[in-house]
């Protein structure tokens, strides 16, 4: 798999296909480059398509000390695009990957960007008081700290709760099952070293980029999950109304991964919102 050095010495792993106006994949929490590939085929008639694997994800070991933060990542994401020579991208983040994006603007700004879309994240996992509209809508401080100590225990199994005993009953009721899209996923999370990842889950529930929506001066397209496992519907919208420019769409019956079920409307969506 291709690769560059980050400014630490860390490997980071990328692939690079297609021509035209570059757009930029980025994947969710324990995810990989893979998660993109059932999009690949097309977008790459039209675009330049690169997609990692974000620093600690895919498999790969790290060999630097520095811990996969989101800040670490964002500064990653900026070398990405000094190694491809890119002046102006569109980026595309699912999950994390939209977390990436928010904290790479608030590094770095938009200069370099192009237009952006965000798929079924909010701006702040954890909730509180005056926050809702995080993880469930009521994942609080201690919430968070008791999480970090599951994921400690049992890596795979803490991870697969997340998203199963959330705001989706399908989700808990496939997971109850041990349906076989939840086995093949406990199969992978097996195999991820756990540490890297606590650390980076760490980071994303420590940040807060509400501030950084008012900051954003390129267009967005937003894709959110109608039955998301995390968020109501409440998260896209306040979301929406805080950007400057920004389309939403919400692909009702859809989970977190709302791309996942409905491959085709969000190609065409993409692609429609880029050109």
């Amino acid at each position: 798999m291709p690769h560059f050095f980050a400014d630490d010495g860390e490997k980071i792993h990328f692939h690079d296909s297609g021509q035209g106006s570059p757009v930029v994949l980025l994947h969710g929490w324990t995810s990989s480059h893979q998660e993109w590939f059932p999009f690949v085929q097309e977008l790459q008639k039209h675009h330049r398509i690169l997609r990692w694997d974000a620093r600690g994800h895919g498999g790969h070991q790290l060999s630097q000390p520095s811990p996969p933060t989101v800040q670490r990542m964002a500064q990653d994401l900026h070398q990405l695009l000094d190694h491809a020579g890119l002046s102006k991208a569109v980026l595309v983040g699912h999950s994390m990957g939209a977390l990436t994006i928010w904290q790479y603007i608030r590094d770095y700004g938009c200069e370099r960007l192009e237009k952006i879309c965000l798929i079924d994240q909010s701006p702040k996992l954890v909730t509180s008081e005056d926050w809702d509209l995080g993880v469930y809508g009521n994942f609080t401080t201690l919430r968070a700290a008791e999480f970090i100590d599951e994921l400690r225990s049992d890596f795979p199994e803490a991870v697969l709760r997340l998203g199963a005993l959330g705001l989706n009953e399908r989700a808990r009721e496939k997971y109850l099952q041990n349906a076989p899209g939840w086995a093949k996923a406990r199969t992978f999370l097996k195999q991820q070293t756990p540490e890297p990842l606590i650390a980076c889950w760490q980071s994303l529930t420590e940040a807060d980029y509400r501030d950084v929506l008012e900051q954003i001066d390129v267009p967005a397209l937003l894709i959110y999950g109608g039955a998301s496992n995390f968020y109501h519907q409440a998260t896209a919208h306040y979301v929406r109304d805080h950007l400057r420019e920004a389309i939403l769409h919400i692909y009702e019956g859809t989970d977190h991964s709302p791309h996942q079920w409905q491959r085709e409307r969000f190609i065409g969506d993409l692609l429609a919102f880029i050109a």
